[in-house]
């Protein structure tokens, strides 16, 4: 599976910088914004409150925000993105705070239709950290950066707005 993996993330690696100088070529550069929220992945924390109820992180959940820039090619076919953002999920309690934060740095390759965009790429999460407060503050766990893919399908509601969904493949 790792070999497998490996091989996903050496060729989207390619296909972006193959894209990226196809597109500095010919096309329009843009800046763009991009936040969301994405969920799944493994259980790192799971907290137990005074009443009893419970409530986990997973490691590919969080809100994210960021920006970075947009090229598209001349013919409108080919997207290409590549960005950084903060991504973050908490718990919040009354005697204390736990938080998961990282920085994903991404390149992403799109094919475009005329309401739709397909594509894929790289992301690597820069400052991995789980941590806490409170009665909580002993938590402190800093990952080491991570490498993975990401397969992205998006519904284009206008030429600068998209409503989509992704799937992350990596491994803190």
């Amino acid at each position: 599976m790792k070999m497998a993996m490996h091989r996903i993330v050496q060729s989207s690696v390619m296909a972006v910088l193959l894209t990226l100088a196809a597109v500095a070529e010919a096309g329009e550069m843009k800046p763009m914004v991009k936040l969301g929220y994405d969920t799944g992945g493994d259980t790192l924390v799971t907290v137990i409150f005074v009443d009893g109820d419970r409530e986990s992180i997973k490691a590919n959940e969080g809100f994210y925000f960021g920006g970075g820039l947009s090229f598209v090619s001349d013919d409108k076919i080919i997207e290409t993105e590549v960005s950084l953002a903060y991504k973050f999920q908490f718990i919040d309690a009354s005697n204390g705070d736990v938080t998961w934060s990282r920085f994903p740095l991404e390149g992403l390759v799109f094919y475009r239709f005329p309401k739709v965009r397909l594509g894929g790429g790289v992301t690597y999460h820069l400052n991995p950290d789980l941590s806490g407060s409170g009665v909580i503050s002993g938590l402190n766990v800093d990952f080491d950066n991570a490498f993975g893919a990401i397969l992205q399908a998006d519904y284009r509601l206008t030429d600068k707005l998209n409503l989509g969904a992704r799937y992350t493949m990596l491994d803190y």
